[in-house]
């Protein structure tokens, strides 16, 4: 078993509303996103991993990028949504390695589907996500990062 199982809290966000372009492009919306948050500094104890997420909303046919609110209530004029939080099943491989992604959300989902316990939880604002979890730092010295998938699941009974 390749993965584990996590529960996040909900919490309060900023999110760059739906992008449906989603190549990250100068002047878009995830690369204007990404320049706010990565702008604003949270205090020690607001500094956990991870505090965003990037999703593809599948009602609205685009990229979601939430960022936990901080303290501060920065939010580069973003909108404000409430996370629900739940239960996730989540795995790393190394960003852009398709095939080890695939290999591994098959293994996911051949889980839950024998699983007596667990059972997929997508619906609206409720889907798989995605958070690279390498140290800018580290990405810059070694040339990539691991990105880290959370596939929303919830008890059968």
């Amino acid at each position: 078993m390749n993965f584990r199982i996590i529960s996040l809290p909900s919490f309060q966000a900023v999110t760059s509303g739906v992008d449906k372009v989603g190549d990250f492009a100068d002047g878009g919306i995830l690369r204007s996103f990404d320049n706010f948050f990565s702008g604003v500094i949270p205090k020690p104890e607001e500094s956990f991993m991870p505090r965003d997420f990037l999703y593809y909303d599948e009602e609205n046919g685009g990229m979601v990028w939430l960022w936990a609110l901080t303290e501060s209530g920065e939010t580069g004029g973003f909108e404000t949504v409430e996370f629900e939080g739940g239960l996730y099943i989540t795995y790393a491989y190394r960003d852009g390695d398709g095939e080890n992604h695939d290999r591994l959300h098959k293994e996911v989902y051949d889980y839950l589907k024998a699983s007596d316990i667990l059972t997929l939880d997508i619906r609206p604002n409720h889907y798989s996500m995605g958070h690279i979890i390498t140290p800018k730092a580290v990405m810059d010295a070694q040339g990539w990062g691991q990105m880290e998938v959370f596939i929303p699941v919830k008890l059968k009974h």
